[in-house]
């Protein structure tokens, strides 16, 4: 059967070489103007080898996307005084917590946009910023509205202990934005942080620990023998009871040379008289009975204070904060 000459233009077409996608973006995504700019026209990015990330947002469709490189793709979707907070602007400087997306991003004004995958925020004024996202303390602010209790004790531990903020400059953001939602929340939290802490599993022990209603341990302090040598550092201290809560990641069981280091820490921790209890991944995963453990331990050493309680204060570690209405003026 003969074929239009139409048809035959179309099969031509459609079998063409495509058009090379230029170097500078074949590892990362690009907005519909830069592929334009490369000479992509929009029906070329149609084709199956790229794929849309954000609208008018595009890389090619086998292109591994970063978390860096989807926080990328997203300001390419935003107006250019979009900056990162909440989770997505502590990821950027270096905690994971909760799904990447969706991400969130704030604006200094009233401006409504929704595109799946981003929560766009709005401020009437936006806090200090890099350029690229919001100062720590605005995250930890923000936060305190949506996270739990143990989270934000974990959270704040480490912007203390990596040096993102302080606890006083928090105390500063705060004074100078009472307003916003989240900062008496925030400071209320404040007053629980440690910046000694080592891990976020040890920060968070030492909460469920505290909340509990147990004394408050020491947090990563020497202990020496009675000749004044050192003898080890403890993850969370108990000086009075000489008893040490000690978090044991992974790399404890499965390294052979830490493995042998802890048998010896320990050994030499025993021969001075002190005790030691064990928390893993699995017992942290059950904080009642972890609780009860050192407790049992702490009476076996002269403990005689109060039992742990399992109440309402026990319970308000594991969910958010309670709002505080009159805390802060309505924006």
């Amino acid at each position: 059967m003969r074929r239009s000459a139409r048809h035959l233009f179309a099969v031509g077409w459609g079998m063409r070489t495509p058009r090379p996608v230029p170097e500078h973006l074949r590892e990362r995504t690009f907005s519909l103007a830069e592929a334009r700019a490369a000479g992509i026209s929009s029906r070329m990015l149609e084709h199956a080898r790229f794929r849309e990330v954000y609208p008018r947002v595009y890389c090619l469709a086998d292109l591994a996307v970063s978390d860096a490189e989807q926080i990328a793709a997203a300001r390419r979707n935003l107006p250019a005084d979009a900056r990162t907070t909440h989770v997505t602007r502590l990821r950027e400087l270096g905690y994971e917590h909760g799904e990447l997306e969706p991400l969130h991003f704030v604006v200094p004004r009233d401006l409504h946009l929704v595109v799946a995958g981003i929560t766009l925020h709005r401020t009437v004024r936006m806090p200090p910023n890099d350029g690229s996202g919001v100062c720590a303390e605005a995250v930890f602010v923000s936060l305190a509205t949506t996270e739990r209790l143990i989270d934000l004790i974990v959270i704040g531990d480490w912007m203390l202990r990596t040096e993102h903020m302080s606890v006083e400059s928090l105390g500063r953001f705060v004074s100078s934005s009472t307003w916003r939602p989240g900062a008496a929340e925030a400071l209320a939290v404040a007053a629980r942080l440690d910046a000694r802490s080592r891990s976020p599993k040890e920060s968070e022990t030492r909460a469920i620990l505290v909340f509990s209603g147990l004394p408050v341990p020491e947090v990563n302090v020497e202990i020496h023998d009675s000749d004044g040598v050192l003898v080890g550092i403890g993850d969370l201290v108990y000086r009075r009871w000489k008893l040490l809560v000690e978090y044991e990641g992974r790399q404890h069981a499965f390294d052979d040379a830490q493995f042998a280091r802890d048998i010896d820490r320990y050994g030499a921790f025993r021969s001075i008289g002190w005790d030691y209890c064990q928390v893993t991944e699995a017992r942290l995963a059950r904080p009642r009975a972890m609780v009860l453990r050192v407790h049992d331990l702490l009476v076996k050493r002269g403990y005689d204070g109060p039992a742990p309680v399992f109440g309402a204060r026990w319970s308000s570690l594991f969910a958010p904060l309670p709002r505080r209405p009159g805390a802060y003026a309505t924006v």
